[in-house]
């Protein structure tokens, strides 16, 4: 029995004449160049292991250095989590770094005060004891101080995340900031006194 020809297949099997038009416009679609043979594309690879001006290419490698260095010492100022050291990432210690910039500490003024305690070491007779004798007690003060903090950080975030999940050292860092000056702290402090985080 012979098979009788489909004339829709048949059709449809048969390739469509272009006209010129269509034609161009696929040419300007397509790439528009010969495909480069595999030693062109391998030639257009390679580059030489040692740079033929070393001067200009150390040059280059320090202002990269340099640059990536800016970059990431802004970064970590402004409190970036993408720049900041180990020590500092995370939501715990962020909310420890608010905490203590909006908080007035007493142990951010222990540097001025022994700067003091310096020049008065050179004057004669009692201003060197009672100078000595102010230091002390002000260290002091400064310790209770952060002892205080310490407690109400741990018990702030036991709050907000939870008892069992408050990072271990955040006293310690919450007493490490705050015996810096504000204005030397890193990360710079993005809030000011009074701002208390949530």
């Amino acid at each position: 029995m012979a098979k009788r020809d489909d004339p829709e297949a048949t059709a449809a099997a048969q390739p469509v004449a272009e006209t010129a038009e269509e034609t161009a416009e696929r040419l300007r679609q397509g790439k528009g160049a010969p495909t480069p043979t595999r030693r062109e594309q391998e030639a257009a690879r390679k580059r030489p292991l040692v740079p033929t001006d070393r001067k200009e290419a150390a040059r280059a490698a320090r202002a990269k250095t340099v640059e990536a260095r800016e970059k990431a010492r802004v970064g970590m100022a402004a409190g970036d989590d993408r720049y900041l050291t180990a020590r500092d990432k995370g939501p715990q210690r962020k909310y420890v770094r608010d905490y203590v910039d909006a908080r007035f500490n007493i142990g951010e003024f222990l540097i001025p005060v022994m700067l003091l305690v310096i020049v008065l070491s050179f004057l004669p007779g009692y201003f060197q004891v009672y100078g000595l004798l102010a230091l002390w007690a002000f260290f002091a003060i400064a310790v209770i101080d952060c002892f205080a903090l310490g407690f109400l950080v741990r018990r702030r975030l036991a709050a907000k995340f939870g008892e069992t999940k408050v990072e271990k050292g955040v006293r310690w860092y919450a007493a490490m900031r705050a015996l810096q000056l504000r204005v030397i702290r890193l990360p710079k402090p993005q809030v000011k006194r009074g701002q208390f985080p949530s």
